[in-house]
């Protein structure tokens, strides 16, 4: 081949191959454009409160969380859980959540033995929402998944679905959400019961950053070790949000701190005092 053939050969080469690569930044910059268009679009839809310390939002979220939670038992041991469960929200498709847990690691600070707990996933519906425009209040669907991952007993017995219905409802600067679930089991009942869970907060927005609530945390047990048992918190506490990283009102990033304290308020209850951590960046 002659050198000035050999030139047109690679110059061509090169124009496709640049070619190529900004179709492909360029397909990459649109899926990703599209997804935070319909991440901003879904989510301005619904109210704006921030995620209560325990109680699960009752809209869609976006966001990377990790959590510590600490409780003491009945025979004064302490046990500290490092990311309760805690992990990344997508909002994949329009009115869907998909959530990604990563498994904990607990630590018992007594003779049982450290590890780590089960990993879960969640799918969520929004089928209602309206913003402080619009009604402000929300309404969601989810199903929980967990699978028996955990080491050295640190986690369940068996795998577990759990259906939950969310509800929210806005007074201008006061909220109220609340959930309903119930953990089956999908191997012998027995061995875990069927327990439903049932959880309710109210949060009142203070100055800019500040959201006080006051959560009531209930758990009724259906079988299992603990059937006919009832387990109760009043849980106050306090959530920072939200911290904006860019000026730019389209960019959702932001950070969100908060804590709270478990109280029993049950004759019986597994801990008490629990200590309840929480980080979160929206994206």
């Amino acid at each position: 081949m002659s050198p000035n053939r050999l030139r047109v050969v690679v110059c061509a080469i090169a124009v496709i191959a640049g070619c190529t690569t900004c179709r492909a930044q360029d397909g990459a910059q649109g899926f990703f454009s599209q997804w935070e268009d319909r991440v901003r679009d879904t989510l301005a839809q619904q109210p704006s409160w921030p995620i209560p310390v325990v109680t699960a939002s009752s809209g869609l979220l976006q966001v990377a969380r990790t959590d510590f939670a600490r409780q003491i038992t009945p025979a004064g041991t302490d046990t500290w859980n490092y990311g309760n469960t805690k992990g990344i929200s997508l909002v994949p498709w329009y009115n869907v959540e998909f959530d990604v847990l990563a498994p904990p690691y607990i630590q018992h600070n007594s003779t049982a033995k450290d590890g780590a707990g089960d990993f879960s996933m969640l799918l969520k519906y929004r089928l209602a929402a309206g913003n402080s425009e619009h009604g402000d209040y929300s309404l969601s669907f989810s199903v929980a998944g967990t699978l028996p991952t955990g080491s050295y007993n640190n986690g369940s017995l068996a795998a577990t679905i759990a259906p939950t219905l969310c509800a929210g409802k806005g007074f201008r600067r006061f909220d109220v959400q609340s959930t309903l679930a119930a953990v089956l089991p999908a191997d012998d009942a027995t061995k875990l019961g069927r327990p439903v869970l049932w959880n309710a907060v109210g949060q009142y927005h203070v100055w800019k950053w500040f959201w006080p609530e006051i959560e009531n945390n209930a758990t009724f047990y259906h079988g299992g070790a603990h059937d006919g048992q009832t387990q109760n918190f009043i849980t106050p506490g306090l959530m920072l949000s939200k911290f904006k990283l860019e000026r730019d009102p389209r960019n959702r990033l932001a950070f969100l701190f908060g804590g709270g304290m478990q109280i029993a308020t049950s004759q019986f209850h597994t801990y008490n005092h629990g200590l309840a951590l929480t980080t979160r960046l929206l994206f």
